[in-house]
């Protein structure tokens, strides 16, 4: 049995299927709520935004012109959603301490064991990158999205995610050798 399509999901949760609407959650907001959380950097607003965010998926579903992958429009959403409580907010940066408390379920242990250093150095060196940069390679490399979604999700052109892309691997490549992993970009 093949799993529905995040498509065909929201065509059903256009039409008040809520088991539909349980399905798409399930399979989306982790990674959203990841995305978002690297952007506001407060696990509490981060929730609130992804309960917001999932809200007006069930409340838009019907609008979707699917001009993008379901995914992408979700994080076009829960973007505009963190920048906009970026604006309000009057609070700074999250602190190391709950950054480093974020683990990933898809490593077991041992993995996770042998990734800890390197992934420690890689998210103090992604933490120096400007917004800009940090925003693109989250999407590009966590997300696994195309330069042409992130341009949709981000609102700017192809040829400056590319730009951003080159400038942001470059700068994290000498963060990286600072700290002493001489293998730059993975």
């Amino acid at each position: 049995m093949q799993p529905t399509s995040d498509e065909v999901l929201i065509g059903r949760i256009a039409n008040g299927d809520r088991l539909a609407m349980q399905v798409l959650f399930a399979r989306h907001h982790v990674r959203v709520y990841r995305f978002v959380l690297r952007l506001v950097r407060n696990e509490a607003t981060a929730e609130d935004l992804i309960s917001e965010v999932f809200l007006d998926v069930w409340r838009q579903a019907g609008k979707y012109e699917g001009r993008s992958a379901v995914s992408t429009w979700i994080l076009g959403m829960a973007r505009f959603k963190a920048l906009s409580a970026l604006r309000k907010r009057s609070e700074d940066e999250l602190d190391d301490a709950t950054a480093d408390a974020i683990e990933d379920h898809e490593d077991d242990p041992e993995i996770a064991l042998a990734k800890k250093d390197t992934g420690s150095v890689l998210r103090q060196c992604l933490t120096k990158l400007s917004a800009e940069h940090r925003e693109v390679i989250d999407l590009v490399y966590y997300h696994e999205k195309s330069v042409e979604e992130v341009a949709a999700i981000v609102g700017i052109p192809e040829a400056t995610v590319k730009t951003r892309m080159f400038y942001a691997r470059k700068k994290l490549s000498e963060l990286l050798k600072e700290r002493g992993i001489d293998r730059g970009w993975p």
